[in-house]
């Protein structure tokens, strides 16, 4: 059983390292809890786990805390895929809403299982998720203040469970002060991607990572006969003609854990049941 999550970016962990350490103690206290989790629960009800408590904290851009658009309002998007059934599913700027991942998660047991805006917050109200708002003083202040900020604070977990079942999540908040509608990679299959061989998760910049469809390269690479780490190299090679912002974590079928990043200071962290590994 294997577990990885991530954070993120974020463009003031160079800068301030009262944040950076609770960022990072965070993160290891969701491993913690969630690998305990993961051993009675499959990978899919563990990445849920795991990146609704990552929306739950406010340290983190998805669910509480999720970066405002240029119209002063928030929208989330979220995806989780399952790499035993091949059952991808995902919210695109969803408002009013705590978690986002439940949501997807809940997506999963119908035909139609990508939403969209209106037609996504019409579903959550019908399947009783309540009106939540998920603005923190933060974020206003840096929207008020018109703050240029990076944003890039995208959350997401890759789990092996003890079945050798693989899922992926992932959730985010936007990237902040960008055009109402825009849509990043996080409910896509090229920022969340697992089969039966590979599960990835990414975070970046959504154009950037849609454009070098990263989550899905990687795993399909892994499927095809790479090893976890040539899968990466190459995918990440290809982003480099157009300076792509991008990071991503990964578990394979092996329990191979791996993770890299196009630029520094990605949040991540990852726990086998030995050892911990937390690192920005």
């Amino acid at each position: 059983m294997k577990l990885i999550i991530h954070g993120g970016f974020f463009s003031e962990s160079s800068t301030n390292s009262t944040t950076k350490l609770a960022k990072q103690e965070s993160l290891k206290n969701i491993l913690t809890q969630c690998y305990a989790y993961l051993q009675n629960h499959t990978a899919l009800e563990t990445v849920v786990l795991a990146v609704e408590m990552l929306e739950n904290d406010p340290l983190f851009n998805a669910g509480i805390g999720s970066q405002i658009q240029n119209d002063g309002k928030i929208r989330m998007s979220a995806s989780i895929m399952d790499g035993e059934t091949k059952k991808f599913s995902g919210v695109i700027n969803i408002e009013d809403v705590e978690n986002p991942i439940r949501i997807a998660e809940k997506l999963l047991e119908f035909d139609d299982r990508v939403l969209g805006a209106e037609g996504a917050l019409n579903f959550a109200r019908e399947h009783h998720f309540p009106k939540f708002n998920p603005e923190i003083p933060q974020r206003r202040e840096e929207y008020e203040a018109k703050v240029a900020a990076l944003g890039l604070g995208t959350v997401g977990c890759v789990a092996l469970d003890q079945n050798g079942k693989i899922a992926a999540a992932t959730s985010t908040g936007g990237k902040g002060f960008e055009i109402p509608g825009r849509i990043s990679d996080s409910a896509t299959i090229a920022g969340n991607f697992a089969n039966e061989f590979c599960g990835v998760s990414c975070t970046g910049v959504g154009e950037d990572i849609v454009s070098g469809a990263v989550a899905a390269k990687i795993a399909i690479r892994v499927s095809d006969g790479f090893e976890i780490d040539k899968a990466f190299a190459k995918t990440f090679e290809e982003l480099k003609p157009f300076d792509g912002f991008a990071g991503a974590i990964a578990i394979d079928k092996q329990g191979n854990i791996f993770h890299q990043d196009s630029h520094p200071s990605m949040f991540y962290g990852s726990f086998d049941g030995k050892e911990f590994d937390v690192f920005d």
